[in-house]
């Protein structure tokens, strides 16, 4: 087995299943990609100090979010929980917590439905314990060795998100100019293989504040890069474009 890659996607909302061009990009993405033993997500939804993993078994997902019509809360996604993958984690990161009642949010299941609708894969979801770039770059490198025993990372968030930003008359090419800027620079910066700037985007990267006035959905993408910190490959771009202004950008790291 080739060394399974590290990604950083943006999930969308739930009303992701409802974008048909996004759907397809992401099916598209998984179709090109071996497939893995298991999946680890870092989703920006959960935000958990000590570092924490959730459950190793089949249990109900976690609807985060509110006032969407009922059919979202319908959803459904009974992947195969990873207690072998969780002992792999616990060993690499001593001092790990569990969670056992801890389903899926949708910053995993949402694209994972539409990359493997079968929903036959194992998938351990992880906590971020910060939202430190370096220190969760550096969770990243620790958990490298997961990628040789074919578990694919996924750092999952959205490469700018500022909801008071969403404006539902733009196409998927069009967005606001902080929002194009931030998404320019990143592409950049990833392609660059510069993560020292990346580390340091709240002061490098232009319109830093306006694209993530909070910085949990660009966090992620610190653990993916640390995960493939000795590839000698530099990420590139699989999906690129705009959903109502919001860079949907997401990078394959190997």
């Amino acid at each position: 087995m080739t060394r399974t890659p590290a990604i950083y996607l943006s999930h969308g909302a739930p009303p992701l299943a409802d974008d048909a061009l996004w759907t397809r990009q992401l099916a598209a993405w998984s179709a090109g990609l071996e497939r893995p033993e298991a999946i680890l997500v870092v989703s920006a939804h959960w935000e958990n100090d000590p570092l924490t993993i959730g459950a190793t078994r089949t249990v109900p997902l976690v609807y985060d979010f509110w006032g969407f019509p009922q059919h979202y809360y319908d959803v459904t996604y009974p992947a195969p929980g990873a207690p072998g993958l969780a002992a792999d984690v616990a060993r690499l990161l001593p001092g790990v917590h569990h969670d056992p009642g801890r389903g899926l949010d949708h910053g995993a299941y949402v694209p994972l439905k539409e990359m493997f609708p079968e929903a036959d894969i194992p998938v351990l979801q992880m906590s971020m314990p910060t939202l430190d770039p370096a220190e969760l770059y550096g969770v990243g490198k620790t958990l490298a060795p997961l990628r040789d025993q074919g578990v694919l990372i996924v750092g999952s968030g959205f490469t700018t998100h500022n909801l008071r930003g969403i404006d539902p008359g733009l196409g998927t090419d069009e967005a606001p100019a902080w929002s194009r800027e931030f998404d320019h620079w990143t592409q950049e910066a990833v392609t660059a293989r510069d993560v020292d700037a990346l580390l340091d985007f709240q002061r490098k990267a232009p319109a830093a504040h306006i694209a993530h006035p909070r910085t949990e959905h660009y966090a992620p993408l610190f653990v993916a890069l640390g995960a493939a910190e000795e590839d000698d490959a530099a990420g590139h771009a699989v999906i690129d474009g705009y959903w109502y202004g919001l860079a949907k950008r997401s990078f394959q790291f190997g």
